[in-house]
């Protein structure tokens, strides 16, 4: 009985709430607004920075997160205005923030809001480097797949329970799983996308790249090192991220179609 409500819910929101991730054309559905996704961003990433303070811009990595945060996302709205998919950036207040935490880690909210771990930056290298990670980050957002991850987790845990309701009566679990599907850490843990979302994000992220006058072809010299990163423990953003030579061979073969955006 449970299998079947779920099944249910599930059947009702792929019919009523489809949509198409831009560049890709991949059909995708959720149950979550995005407006309320916004919202709940906006909350969330307030609580986190009380707790994880910014990096002062008089701090160079700081002010180059920024600078790197506001190329890509000034190309990325521009883009997207211009092509009839404006509602992928309706809402966004677009804020780049550098953190200091060992992680190697970087995410970026619905609303723009977007945070990278000091601990990244021995990985990224350079300017260049951190537009792979920042691209690649921005395009989950865009693409939407933290509210495809975070209703297929809400459709899970509610096991038939309105989603209305169990969002009101679980609000704790409702932020662990919001924070987690994100990438943000909570008592779950991470939830690790999808190899079809991260290979969108792969070809999305290389697109807005170019878009922000960025060689694409600097993904194939950070995801190598990647591959090595941190040894017989990779860093958390492997966990969420996995790196293999059929991503690199995906992302060669992506790159010269990434190019044909420069400058759009």
């Amino acid at each position: 009985m449970k299998t079947k409500v779920v099944s249910l819910i599930l059947l009702s929101f792929v019919i009523f709430s489809c949509s198409t991730v831009p560049i890709t054309g991949r059909r995708q559905a959720h149950i979550l607004p995005q407006s309320m996704m916004t919202s709940m961003s906006l909350t969330n990433y307030q609580d986190f920075l009380k707790t994880n303070h910014p990096v002062s811009t008089n701090d160079a990595n700081a002010r180059l997160v920024q600078k790197v945060g506001q190329k890509i996302s000034a190309a990325v709205v521009r883009y997207m205005n211009a092509n009839n998919y404006a509602d992928r950036v309706a809402g966004f207040n677009w804020e780049f923030n550098l953190v200091n935490g060992k992680d190697v880690n970087a995410w970026c909210m619905p609303g723009g809001k977007v945070v990278v771990y000091s601990g990244l930056l021995p990985y990224s290298k350079d300017e260049s480097g951190l537009a792979v990670v920042m691209g690649h980050e921005i395009a989950h957002a865009v693409a939407q797949h933290g509210n495809e991850r975070m209703s297929q987790q809400l459709v899970i845990q509610a096991a038939g329970m309105s989603l209305d309701l169990f969002m009101q009566q679980k609000p704790q679990q409702t932020h662990d799983i919001f924070m987690a599907a994100f990438g943000a850490g909570s008592q779950l843990g991470e939830l690790a996308y999808s190899r079809s979302h991260e290979s969108e994000a792969d070809k999305l992220g290389l697109v807005f790249m170019a878009m922000a006058g960025y060689d694409p072809a600097r993904a194939l010299s950070f995801w190598d090192d990647m591959k090595t990163a941190g040894g017989a423990k990779p860093p958390v953003f492997l966990s969420t991220h996995p790196s293999d030579d059929q991503r690199i061979s995906d992302i060669k073969a992506y790159i010269p179609q990434a190019r044909k955006y420069a400058g759009k």
